[in-house]
This record gives structure tokens, C-alpha cells and sequence, in this order.
């Protein structure tokens, strides 16, 4: 049962920085009847201060005390007691010391049986991992509140559940949105490891194993000696919460560290060098996990460089490790510049065609990580056909909960429900069924290893990933990652209430907002499986549909006037759809058995195809982006209606990029229709597309100080036209009169916040001021910045409730700083209910 809680009395609590993320055990009052069913003592199996079941202990303890007050001491051991213990361990030490466990299921590695039946809760694990796992689930039930009476035991679906750091050594993080890194700084481990304890607590509460802590595109410098023993000095400190700490390797390093000649991977001089240098590194780190390794991709070098087969550098440092019992994940994403005039070439067939041939070549310790789609982290995918293809080889699945292609953070993308459209995807290996997640588990092919990984660029950022709201992702790949069959809405809400209390209305708004994001990201981003159109030439966030093609990166949409779509069948196209089993290539051959939403990834169709909707392409793309735009409108005010519930500093930093994502939907909108209008010609049937009769351009305005400026890409400005000061050390001002109706309205000013300087404006009316804001995007928002008047630099920003009579005067007043010209696009003055 759950304790009698005070609902209404929860929102009303102390600022919060998100720093102890899902791991909050926040206070939570708790009846006569309530206290009577915890524990008064704690009994370890293990004492050993670096131990996973002592951290254990000790989490309990704390727990016990944050959630409820409880204060519970760690006592010695006493199996006959009677009174209220919880007793941790592994279930040999339980037997051990406390003798029969006959009611104790079989756990598989690292599995745990939790019974809080009885006046003994016990949390045993088949390892010391294990039991840390158990009591982690514990007390996710009572910071939930729940206190039932249960007794169950959970096991991994595989032994691999990594997490992938893109640190660099420098203490940048590739595609790093929460802050620079906690691990390296200046070329060295930094010195207060302070921050790597508490996410090692975050990760271990989630069940993950590993953790590699630089970047796939690795620096060779780690290897140095005195980098080796800060190694050491971060493998330590995961040690006690389970996790291992695996490392990223650049195949050159024989090279460009070790002053050799060579780096290939069969020359006896490299194979010794990697055999000392692996041998240093398990001096260091004697638990190490193993290596991670990206070769013969986006310029990384790789065995190809000598002719060598991708397997003989996989094995190269299989054999290195496996005398420590480490394995080597070796990155799939290998892929070549295209030409992109030859109608068969495709990236997307680029896994498959390094990789099938392969098969039964990789040494045993040897696991191939795919990414869960062809192409790269795109907001739809097929499933990699990779998959259905290594039969005799372990897998790994990639998944990325930083959102590179996907709102860099910046935008509310819940990603769990795009991950099961893959992980439940059934390739139908030789007619039988065969779920992707029971491929890389290794379940369908009887692999001893296999699992996921995920790459999580934490900062230091209190936030961590440079929002609370997309710690969710982080917190939902663990749970995945042990059982991918879990439901996404169930570890929604489990994470809601951990983090932002149990209040009823906090739980079913964020839920729903959750639950909507992808969906609207989809649909205001690129639908029908066309990918998502972001700048992929720059900095892979705002719209630029235009880069997709005409470049030899592979991730085109073969767009022109008349149609869109890659062809991937074989019959005609680039032979894609054959690399899946018989059943799935027959259903994405033929454009009558696609699904809607993989069309344009399979075919190449005119804008007028009719969908099985009835809908025209073109004015699908049309209503999706409207929709989904609309979609993000409702999660502001829906986060409005949480004031008060959630503590003030969370709640203003979400409301933040909340308000930020409704504007950069519009300009999401705006652009890809607008782009895709303009190619076509083909008008949009309910008139809204390039028809904004509440707006106010820019450029239209009585300037002083100011001047146009032509926006590029076209469609990233309203009118592809916006205005700029004049110069750099010039005050602009832009004035119109008002000749909508009098009323009250919200005003929207569309802005661009460009990088390298911050410059201020002010809003007047007839004089008065309506309100100003600085150019400072860099440091609130957590996505790449840019330097251009793009898709990426776009803002809007609203000023709600503001009464306006018809013939008022606006002005708008803009002080350049830096390089930055105080650049506006346009005004909109919205009613009620109006989007724009």
C-alpha cells in the first residue's frame, strides 16, 4: 500500500538545481501505520568500504532518512533477529552467513531478488551489483511512496549496458549541451572527481555496467602515463556502484603516440605495442571493461588505410584485451563520402556492406555496435538491417540520449517511444521471429554477450544534460537497457514522480507532454521518414533542408520540383530494401505495403503521391508541420499550470526552453514549409503556408539605423529577408503603425541571436515601453550556437496580454554588440487562440 500522503502539500518545496537528478528522496510524510513497515537497521553482508553492497548500505541509510526520517543503523550481523532489518548482499554471502535460501529464485548475472515481505526486507543479488541494483529499486518504491509487500526477482536481458562519453581531453564534449566535461580538462583527468561519484550513483540506480569516458573520435593522449593513472583515480570511484570504465581508442596511436611507422593492425611492431600498452592499462585499471573503437569513419583512421579487413582490426585489440577478460565494441558507423549523381549509392547500405561478409570473423570477445537505424540518430528510422545479417557475431544496439538531430536539449523530445519503434521492429530472420531486441541481446541467435549502449554527453551543468525534462531519456535507456520490453509511459512515470514529486496534476502534464513531444518534434521536423531536415553541414539543429543534398554525407532526400524521396528498392533504386529477410524486404519494396511513415525513406515519390491517408504528400508534409508546431504551443501552458507544484528554479528553467521550443517550432514550420512550397509550387490547400495575416515584416518598417539584410537559407526568415544595424557601434530603430483591431494581443517578435555577441532590444508602444530583452541564447539555451542569421540563431519571443489600440505606433529599438547587429525579422501581433 501507499502511505496516506498530503498531495496538495508536495509542490511546495525548497529550490532544486537538478542536481541529484531521479535520486532526490525528497521528504515525504508518512502515517504511524507507514513507519511501522520500515526498517530499523540495515544489515550488510559485506562492510568493505568500496564495495557495491556498503554503497548499498549507505544509500539506504540515507534514503531512509531524506524520504522519511527513518533513522536506520547499519548493524552486524544477526540472521535470527526480529526485528524490522533490511539485510543486503549477494545471495552466496546470505547463505553463508544466514544459512537455507531455498525460496530465493535462480538469478541470472548481476539479476537481484527483492522481498519486503515479512519483518526482514532482503535485497539479494546474484552479485554485489546486483544487490546495489536491489536497493535502488527499494527505494524507488518508497520515494514513491509505495510500501506493498512484494517479492520478486528481476534479471538483465544482457550483460552489456554501457554508457558512451564523447569527452574530449580539452574538457569540450562533442555534441555536449549540459556544460563541458566532468572528467577531463586541460589534456588531463581532473582533479575533484566530486561530480563523477554522483553520476556513477545516477548510473548505477539505472543498472548500467560500463562507462566509456572519451569520445569515439578518441585522442591517443589518454594513453599517457600519468593520464592512465587518472584513469585509474575514475575507475575507482564508478568501482564501488558496479560500473566499470571502458576507453576509446584511436587506431593510430601506434602512430602518432607511439613513434612507430604503422599502425596496421597485423604488423607484429603494432601488435606488441598494443599488447604493452593494454598491459599498462590494466595495471591502472585491473576491472577495465574493455575498448571502444571507431575506425574507417568520418575521417578516423582505421585497418583499411593498410588493406585490411575491419575484423582484423576488431581482433587486433580483442586479443590485447582478452587476457583481463575485457571485449572490444566496435562501432559499425563506417561509412565513405558518395557520389551522389549515381542513383544506387546509399549510406544507409554502408553497415551491411562492411560488415555481412564479416560474419564469423570477429574473435568471441568482439561486439558490433549498430546503431539502432541506417543513417544516423534521425528522428525515424528502419531498423539497421545490420541486425538480420550478423548471425554468428554479438551485437550491440546504439542508441543516443543526447539529442544530437533532435532538439539538442533545447526542445522537449521524449525519446523512449522512437527507440521501441526499433526495439520491437521483427526482422523475420529466416521467417521467424526475430525483435530486434531479442537480436542484440543475444537472445534470438544464442550470443553469449550483446546489450545497448547509449551515448550520454553529461556536463557540469547542474542540469546535467542541459535540461531537466530530457533526464527522462537518460533514466528510461537504463531501464531499457536491463528490459527493453518495459512500457515508455510506465518509466515516464516512474522518473516523474521520483524527480518532480507525487502530485497528481505534475504527474498527468508532464506525461502528456512527454508522451506528445516526439510526435510534434516529428512532425514539425520532417515526417514520412524524409528524416530530419536539419542543417546536417553545420551545426545539426535548426532547419536547412537544403543540405541534405548536394554533398557526399549520404543523407539525402533527392528533392527537385517534381518529387521527393529516396529510392531504396531494388527493382530501381539503390537495393537497400534487399538487405532485410525475404518478408520485411517484400513489405518496403512495394510502395503499397510501406508504411506512411517510412515512405519517402524507401521511395521516391512525386508531392502529388496520395498517401494511404488520402492525403497528397506535399500537403501531408504541410498539416504535420502545422500540427506539430501547434503541438509544442500547449507545452508551455501547460507548465504554466504547474506553478506552485514544482519548486521555483526547476520550474523557471523548464518554462525557459519550453517557451523557447513553442517560438522554434514556428520557425521550424515556417522554413521547411516555405522551402518545400517554393520547390514544388504547389499550394497548400487550407492557405496558410507563406500567408501570415497577423504579422508585421521587418523590413517593411520605417528604419533608422537599420537595413536589410537577405537570410540564408531563404527560408529561415520570414520573407527571406530580416534587418540589421547599419553598423556595429549604430542604434537601430525600426517603427509602424498598428491597423489591426483594438484589443488585447500577445506580441511575437521573431529575432536572431547569433554567437559573438549580445545584443538589446526594446518593444515600445506609442512610447511606452513593452519589454526588452539581450541576445544571450548562448548562455540560457543548451543547443549549438551559430554565428549567421539562420535557422539555428532564430528566435521568438512573446510578450503576452498586451492591450493595443488600432493606429498605435511600435518601435522597436536594436543595440548591436560585438559582431552581433541586432538582427530582426518580423512582428506578429496574435489574438487569442492564434498561432500565427
Amino acid at each position: 500500500m501507499r502511505c496516506l500522503l498530503f498531495l496538495a502539500s508536495l509542490g511546495l518545496v525548497a529550490a532544486e538545481n537538478g542536481l541529484d537528478g531521479w535520486l532526490r528522496y525528497a521528504s515525504l510524510p508518512c502515517s504511524h501505520q507507514c513507519q511501522s513497515k520500515l526498517p530499523a537497521s540495515i544489515m550488510l553482508l559485506n562492510v568493505t568500504e568500496t564495495s557495491p553492497v556498503y554503497a548499498a548500505g549507505s544509500e539506504i541509510q540515507d534514503g531512509l532518512k531524506r524520504i522519511y526520517g527513518a533513522h536506520a543503523q547499519i548493524s552486524q550481523i544477526q540472521c535470527k533477529t526480529s526485528s524490522s532489518t533490511v539485510v543486503v548482499g549477494t545471495v552466496e554471502q546470505y547463505r553463508k552467513t544466514c544459512g537455507s535460501s531455498s525460496e530465493i529464485p535462480e538469478l541470472e548475472e548481476d539479476g537481484f531478488w527483492l522481498s519486503t515481505e515479512g519483518p526482514k526486507i532482503r535485497i539479494l543479488g546474484s552479485t554485489e551489483s546486483g544487490a546495489l541494483y536491489g536497493a535502488f529499486e527499494y527505494l524507488s518504491m518508497l520515494a514513491q511512496g509505495n510500501l506493498s509487500e512484494v517479492s520478486y526477482a528481476t534479471n538483465p536481458s544482457a550483460p552489456i549496458r554501457w554508457v558512451n562519453q564523447w569527452d574530449n581531453m580539452d574538457g569540450t564534449i562533442e555534441r555536449g549541451y549540459g556544460g563541458p566535461s566532468i572528467f577531463f580538462n586541460n589534456g588531463a583527468i581532473v582533479d575533484d572527481l566530486t561530480r563523477v561519484k554522483q553520476y556513477a550513483r545516477l548510473l548505477a540506480s539505472i543498472r548500467i555496467n560500463a562507462v566509456v569516458v572519451n569520445n569515439v573520435n578518441a585522442n591517443a593522449t589518454l594513453l599517457t602515463p600519468e593520464n592512465l593513472k587518472g584513469l585509474g583515480r575514475i575507475a575507482d570511484v564508478f568501482r564501488p556502484y558496479g560500473i566499470k570504465v571502458g576507453i576509446s581508442l584511436n587506431f593510430a596511436s601506434p602512430e602518432t603516440l607511439g613513434g612507430l611507422d604503422t599502425f596496421d593492425p597485423l604488423d607484429p611492431s603494432v601488435i606488441s605495442w598494443w599488447s604493452n600498452i593494454t598491459e599498462q592499462v590494466y595495471q591502472h585499471v585491473p576491472d577495465m571493461a574493455g575498448y571502444l573503437v571507431k575506425a574507417d569513419s568520418e575521417g578516423q583512421p582505421g585497418p583499411q588505410t593498410y588493406n585490411r579487413t575491419l575484423s582484423d582490426g576488431a581482433n587486433l585489440f580483442a586479443r590485447a584485451v582478452h587476457p583481463y577478460g575485457g571485449i572490444v565494441m566496435f562501432r559499425a558507423f563506417v561509412y565513405n563520402q558518395l557520389n551522389e549523381s549515381n542513383w544506387t549509392e546509399d549510406r544507409a547500405n554502408a553497415a551491411v556492406n562492411f560488415f555481412k561478409d564479416l560474419d564469423g570473423e570477429f574473435d568471441d570477445n568482439v561486439v558490433v555496435q549498430i546503431k539502432y537505424g541506417p543513417i544516423d540518430f534521425q528522428v525515424r528510422e528502419p531498423a539497421s538491417p545490420l541486425f538480420a545479417n550478423l548471425l554468428n557475431t554479438s551485437t550491440a544496439m546504439e542508441l543516443e540520449v543526447t539529442q544530437e538531430y533532435l532538439g539538442q536539449q533545447s526542445h522537449l523530445v521524449y525519446l523512449p517511444p522512437l527507440w521501441k519503434t526499433v526495439l520491437d521492429f521483427d526482422l523475420r530472420v529466416d521467417g521467424k521471429p526475430s525483435l530486434v531486441r531479442d537480436v542484440y541481446t543475444g537472445k534470438r541467435f544464442k550470443r553469449k554477450l550483446g546489450g545497448s549502449a547509449a551515448v550520454v554527453n553529461v556536463g557540469t551543468n547542474t542540469t546535467w544534460l542541459g535540461s531537466h525534462l530530457s533526464m527522462s531519456n537518460l533514466y528510461a535507456y537504463g531501464r531499457l537497457a536491463w528490459n527493453p520490453t518495459d512500457d515508455s509511459q510506465t518509466m515516464l512515470q516512474d522518473w516523474i514522480r521520483l524527480t518532480f514529486g507525487l502530485d497528481r496534476t505534475v504527474l498527468n502534464t508532464i506525461t502528456k507532454m512527454s508522451m506528445e513531444s516526439w510526435p510534434a518534434y516529428e512532425g514539425y521536423s520532417g515526417n514520412l521518414g524524409i528524416q530530419t531536415l536539419t542543417d546536417i553541414l553545420y551545426t545539426h539543429y535548426g532547419p536547412n533542408p537544403a543540405s541534405q543534398d548536394n554533398n557526399g554525407w549520404g543523407q539525402w532526400t533527392r528533392a527537385d520540383h517534381i518529387g521527393i524521396g529516396m529510392d531504396r528498392t531494388v527493382s530501381n533504386g539503390t537495393g537497400f530494401s534487399g538487405q532485410y529477410p525475404d518478408e520485411v524486404a517484400a513489405m518496403y519494396e512495394s510502395i503499397d505495403t510501406t508504411p506512411d511513415d517510412l515512405l519517402l525513406w524507401f521511395h521516391h515519390v512525386n508531392y502529388t503521391h496520395r498517401l494511404h491517408s488520402g492525403k497528397t504528400v506535399i500537403q501531408h508534409f504541410y498539416d504535420a508541420h502545422y500540427t506539430g508546431a501547434a503541438t509544442a504551443q500547449t507545452f508551455f501552458t501547460q507548465w504554466e499550470s504547474l506553478k506552485g507544484k514544482i519548486d521555483d528554479e526547476r520550474y523557471n528553467h523548464v518554462l525557459r526552453l519550453l517557451d523557447y521550443q513553442s517560438g522554434h517550432s514556428i520557425i521550424w514550420r515556417d522554413a521547411i514549409n516555405n522551402f518545400y512550397y517554393n520547390l514544388s509550387g504547389i499550394p497548400d490547400t487550407a492557405n496558410r503556408v507563406n500567408h501570415h495575416s497577423w504579422r508585421i515584416e521587418a523590413e517593411n518598417m520605417k528604419l533608422d539605423g537599420y537595413k536589410t539584410y537577405t537570410v540564408s537559407p531563404f527560408e529561415t526568415a520570414s520573407g527571406s529577408m530580416a534587418i540589421v544595424t547599419t553598423s556595429n557601434e549604430t542604434v537601430g530603430t525600426a517603427t509602424t503603425k498598428i491597423n489591426f483591431a483594438s484589443g488585447t494581443y500577445d506580441l511575437a517578435v521573431n529575432y536572431y541571436d547569433a554567437y559573438g555577441g549580445q545584443s538589446q532590444w526594446q518593444v515600445y508602444l506609442n512610447d511606452n515601453l513593452v519589454g526588452e530583452w539581450v541576445g544571450n541564447g548562448e548562455d540560457v539555451y543548451s543547443h549549438t550556437t551559430s554565428i549567421y542569421l539562420d535557422g539555428h540563431s532564430a528566435i521568438r519571443i512573446k510578450f503576452r496580454g498586451v492591450e493595443v489600440k488600432n493606429g498605435d505606433t511600435l518601435k522597436i529599438v536594436g543595440k548591436p554588440d560585438g559582431i552581433e547587429p541586432a538582427p530582426l525579422d518580423y512582428v506578429s501581433f496574435l489574438p487569442e487562440g492564434i498561432v500565427d
